[in-house]
């Protein structure tokens, strides 16, 4: 395996495929003075260091030091150019994952490597989704005219994956539910939810299914981002059913499907403002006051001359805008009605005037920067809006959650995502007294820090605490003792608050080692200091799957059948009792699947596993110690 990158995703990808799937790995990246936030990528580059020299202690401890494993070197190099892949040995690597922060770097490399080796596996790390796709066909493409194999030989395949795409339904889960522990199978968003142990008689909700059992001591079911501890008091993953019905005081962690019922933030159309912003209050009323005195007017002339009111209203409306005939011969009751008309009239003119200039001032900043609205309370106060936040920013709007943005550069990513969605948006800086204050912190239900900036980040939520202690706070840190120190410093004094931490690299990595060992992980739940990872695996060629129903299938401890891909309208094709012949929903994926369910080699799954239980499934035994 090749990873070239210029920040701490590649040295975490390294780290990934090095102690989970013990393969061979070389590490290119930039040398020490052109790295890119060069104190992140020394952080990372330790904890990288100190995850492989730990799965090392613990292969020599078990005695299978002999067995080989996952090693690797490190080339520094500038730019990822021809000369360089192909002394990192690119034509003879099995895959190759290009995870610098700038997209033409990486698809200028990618180009190359697929003409140095049309078999390679390719892994890129893309934000342009669109160019993605394009991207991607057009490897795949070059891929099969050069093996001479067809576009779905799955000889030399592509896969762009977006850390930002990746990190951003856990981070979007966490202000909503209080939780990162969440995955996307379909369109359907699904959270791990920890339940307490049960009571004594009474039997707990497993949800969709049991994912594990927390540790009896466990303080801290949901901490910050850093090396897993894995001893033998820890969590118990994919439990069986005796498992759980034997564990004592336990608490669990339930799979069920993430839902919103708080008050939506009304968005409008798309730079379309509502009928109510064309006009201020004060106009409004303005005009009010002005259809009531044409109103009372038309009743007075239908009083006075006993008109139609259809004719009456006609005739005041005549006066009022100065076109009609003077009544001279007319008795004293229509004139002073026609004077009164005159004068409505040229109080309306300057109404009028107002109205207009008001909405073309409406229209013309229609797709400028909203402010949040007076009385705007519940909603989520996001912090940065670079590739990570508005990714994010784009996921909460799309659950129709109300969100308030605070950016310091008007000339930001996502600035154009934010006009484009009607979010209002606080610019200034997120440092600076009163900027916290206008994206009404003090009514917000959550606070997403996803700066740039540990340090500002760190910041703006003890500033946050202090203007509201309860409010629920998510902290984007780089650097993983800064993040464990600050979370239970942050548990510590707020123990009733909810304090999240969160790596964007920890939640991306195990998706992108997946790509590279030719699996779709459709994303990584955190289980105290462990991980699960979701997949989507095809049946065929696994004889650990293939030909066994569901509940000979499942592993305790390390993989799990969740649910079945099926095409609309599929029926069971007269399979028996076991057969899946309900409950086939809008999404193409079943869920719940009975126990005697058969797997077919034709069929797609989705499954719950454990690092190691996915590598053995890939056919990559990882050695006893490996799972940390």
């Amino acid at each position: 395996m090749v990873v070239c990158g210029d920040d701490g995703l590649a040295h975490r990808l390294a780290a990934e495929l090095r102690g989970v799937y013990r393969e061979q790995v070389t590490l290119v990246v930039p040398p020490s003075g052109h790295r890119v936030r060069q104190p992140v990528v020394g952080r990372a580059r330790a904890a990288s260091a100190a995850l492989l020299d730990m799965v090392n202690a613990a292969v020599n401890r078990s005695g299978n030091g002999d067995q080989g494993g996952g090693t690797g070197r490190e080339l520094e190099a500038t730019e990822p150019t021809e000369d360089v892949l192909a002394d990192a040995g690119v034509e003879r690597a099995t895959a190759l994952a290009l995870v610098y922060d700038d997209d033409e770097t990486n698809i200028r490399a990618a180009l190359t490597a697929r003409r140095l080796n049309p078999r390679l596996r390719l892994v890129l790390r893309l934000y342009n989704r669109r160019l993605g796709q394009h991207i991607e066909e057009l490897l795949d493409q070059s891929a099969a005219l050069a093996t001479g194999g067809g576009p779905g030989s799955g000889s030399g395949s592509t896969t762009v994956l977006s850390d930002a795409d990746t990190a951003a339904p856990a981070l979007a889960a966490t202000a909503l539910v209080g939780t990162s522990k969440i995955v996307e199978a379909d369109g359907i968003l699904l959270r791990a939810v920890e339940r307490n142990p049960p009571r004594p008689g009474e039997v707990a909700d497993p949800g969709l299914c049991t994912l594990a059992l927390l540790s009896a001591t466990s303080n801290d079911p949901a901490g910050a981002d850093g090396s897993e501890d894995s001893g033998e008091h820890g969590p118990q993953l994919l439990p069986d059913a005796a498992a759980v019905e034997a564990a004592t005081g336990r608490g669990t962690v339930a799979l069920e499907q993430v839902s919103y019922s708080g008050p939506p933030l009304p968005a409008g159309r798309a730079g379309v403002p509502a009928f109510g912003e064309l006009f201020s209050r004060r106009l409004r009323w303005s005009l009010a006051g002005l259809a009531a005195c044409v109103v009372a007017l038309a009743v007075a002339l239908m009083v006075v001359t006993g008109d139609h009111p259809l004719h009456a209203t006609y005739v005041i409306l005549l006066d009022l805008f100065s076109i009609n005939e003077p009544a001279h011969n007319d008795d004293i009751g229509r004139q002073i009605l026609q004077l009164l008309s005159g004068f409505v009239g040229l109080l309306l003119l300057p109404v009028l005037l107002a109205a207009v200039l008001e909405a073309l001032g409406t229209f013309r900043t229609a797709s400028s920067l909203r402010k949040p609205p007076r009385g705007l309370g519940g909603h989520v106060v996001l912090l940065g809006l670079g590739k990570i936040g508005t990714r994010v920013l784009t996921r909460l709007r799309e659950m129709d959650i109300p969100v308030v943005c605070v950016e310091a550069d008007p000339e930001a990513r996502g600035m154009a995502t934010a006009r484009r969605l009607r979010v209002p948006v606080v610019l200034g800086d997120v440092t600076q007294e009163g900027v916290l204050e206008a994206a009404k912190i003090h009514r917000a239900h959550s606070l997403l820090a996803l700066t740039s900036v540990d340090t500002t980040n760190l910041e703006a939520v003890l500033y946050a605490r202090s203007v509201r202690s309860r409010v629920r706070v998510v902290l984007r840190l780089y650097d993983d003792d800064f993040a464990t120190a600050a979370y239970r410093t942050l548990r510590a004094a707020h123990p009733s608050a909810l304090t999240r931490s969160r790596s964007v690299t920890h939640l991306a990595a195990p998706s992108f080692a997946g790509a590279m060992m030719g699996r779709q992980i459709l994303g990584a739940i955190p289980v105290e200091r462990r991980v699960l990872l979701f997949a989507a695996v095809e049946v065929a060629g696994h004889p650990q799957l293939e030909g066994k129903t569901v509940g000979e299938a499942f592993r305790a401890g390390a993989w799990r059948v969740l649910a079945l891909e099926v095409s609309d309208g599929v029926s069971d094709g007269g399979r028996g009792e076991g057969a899946v012949q309900q409950g086939v929903r809008e999404s193409r994926l079943v869920w719940e699947l009975p126990d005697t369910y058969v797997l077919r080699g034709s069929d797609r799954v989705v499954l719950a596993a454990t690092r190691r239980g996915l590598a053995e499934l890939l056919g990559r035994r990882a050695r006893r110690g490996a799972d940390v």
